[in-house]
């Protein structure tokens, strides 16, 4: 994914897209109907250069248009080439008729779609339906997914897959899962958040050769979250530098929470490092990490003590939400201190809702649906629009996480492009607001810190998995990678 455009798109913006290029520009829609194909043949090819036969799934709309593209020049290869149509392909109309009509001068085959078929191709092509699905799949259109989807050869989609919500990553009903994606003019939203990293597989791009000036004065709907290079240190560098990280939570028997943030900011390169926790585990907490400063806290009194010398504060890991975790958020709450608000943070927040600039929310969907009094499925049913509902609500900046996790401010909002299925364990939440405040302390802001700790959270992941797999992997396991990363290794 590093070598895709960072800018992504609403279906609306990129339907206006291809208007331009047809209106103002004189490309013809049959043109670029073929450009997309030619890309998709050409990825097949890229791919899987022996490939002798395809099968291709085709409806009734432009998306079917690509696939009779792709039959075509498969035919004109002399592969071995057929085509199972959801539509008699005599009621097919303008430029997927034309399409249609190019295959068949070639003698190519069609045969309408039985669920019963039996496929045996080297490559299997999805061109059942493109970005204007607006509601859940059936029918014919349903078994043909279930069709491909039993297929034991590698499967390619053209421009997202079938089932796919394009501005939401939504399956709607059923999808077809692709080994690959070939997308064309601009990047769709919904290919990177949501169930969409289940189903599109490898993505590739491309602009179908559009002018830059097709894309003039549009602004993205969303950016793709960016590695940085991080600069080297100054030689006269000293603790007091790089800022004063504060971790405030860890209730009896959750003080590894707290462990985990702190361990994580200091990984990340913050100067200083102090928890604020139960009195009950505080003696001991630093045993295995001397660096770590560690504070038995009784009430808001003992906290107060240590804002003050606080840099940036993390509330909420292993907080709970008994009477003594209430007393301390709330004293968290009245410090001008830049905060990020994690876990029963957020759960406190949800039941007391107020909204400040100057703090970062790292919700995952259970946490974001008690923010927005709603359920976790109508958070997945739309992330996009959670994420700025959160962002409109409470103010600050706010981390959706998940499967292509959401970064959202008032002016902007980015999409991580990294973390992998090992990260669903416990503690890497807290792992997460560690590094995010450990750049705060850095000098960061608040949308940087998070943007940028977000990637650094999941390329570490993405590390760790690569050295030992992504079953067992341990929020724990990420520290070691996380200072690669921050150090540019």
């Amino acid at each position: 994914m590093e070598n895709l455009p960072n800018k992504l798109y609403k279906v609306t913006q990129v339907l206006e897209f291809e208007k331009r290029a047809i209106e103002d520009f004189g490309i013809s829609s049959y043109e670029l109907m073929s450009l997309a194909g030619e890309e998709v043949f050409q990825a097949i090819r890229l791919k899987w250069p022996n490939v002798k036969s395809i099968s291709i799934f085709c409806g009734s709309g432009n998306n079917a248009g690509d696939g009779y593209v792709v039959a075509r020049l498969a035919k004109e290869e002399n592969l071995t080439v057929k085509v199972y149509s959801l539509i008699d392909p005599d009621f097919l109309t303008g430029d997927v008729l034309i399409a249609c009509q190019h295959y068949q001068n070639l003698h190519g085959l069609i045969v309408p779609f039985d669920d019963q078929i039996v496929d045996n191709s080297d490559i299997v092509v999805d061109a059942l339906l493109g970005t204007g699905l607006n509601r859940q799949v059936s029918g014919s259109y349903a078994l043909a997914i279930i069709k491909i989807n039993n297929s034991v050869s590698p499967v390619v989609s053209i421009d997202l897959p079938s089932g796919l919500n394009a501005d939401t990553g939504t399956v709607m009903g059923c999808s077809v899962k692709a080994d690959i994606t070939v997308t064309f003019i601009a990047l769709k939203q919904g290919l990177f958040t949501g169930q969409a990293p289940e189903y599109c597989g490898e993505l590739v791009y491309s602009s179908l050769k559009l002018p830059d000036s097709v894309f003039k004065d549009a602004l993205p709907s969303s950016i793709r979250g960016y590695k940085k290079l991080w600069p080297s240190r100054s030689r006269c560098a000293h603790k007091g530098t790089y800022g004063h990280v504060l971790i405030v939570g860890g209730d009896v028997g959750y003080s590894g929470s707290v462990k985990l943030a702190a361990e994580a900011a200091l990984r990340i390169g913050a100067g200083l490092i102090s928890i604020a926790t139960h009195q009950s585990h505080a003696a001991f907490l630093n045993i295995n990490r001397p660096e770590l400063m560690c504070h038995g806290v009784a009430n808001s009194q003992d906290l107060s003590l240590l804002l003050n010398k606080a840099t940036v504060v993390v509330i909420g890991p292993g907080l709970g939400q008994n009477t003594w975790a209430q007393e301390l958020f709330n004293t968290v709450l009245m410090t001008d201190k830049p905060l990020v608000i994690d876990a029963d943070g957020l759960n406190l927040l949800a039941k007391s809702p107020s909204s400040n600039s100057n703090w970062i929310l790292t919700p995952h969907p259970g946490e974001a649906a008690r923010l927005l009094n709603c359920t976790s499925a109508e958070i997945q049913d739309d992330r996009f629009s959670a994420v700025l509902a959160l962002q409109s609500k409470y103010e600050g900046v706010v981390v959706l996480k998940g499967a292509g996790t959401l970064i959202a401010s008032e002016q902007e909002c980015i999409v991580s492009s990294t973390g992998n299925p090992g990260m669903a364990s416990g503690g890497m939440g807290d792992v997460l607001a560690g590094v995010i405040a450990g750049l705060i302390a850095q000098g960061e802001s608040l949308i940087d810190a998070s943007q940028h700790g977000v990637y650094g959270h999941g390329y570490a992941a993405d590390l760790a998995a690569v050295a030992n797999g992504e079953r067992g992997l341990l929020a724990g396991d990420l520290m070691m990678y996380l200072r690669q990363w921050i150090n540019n290794f």
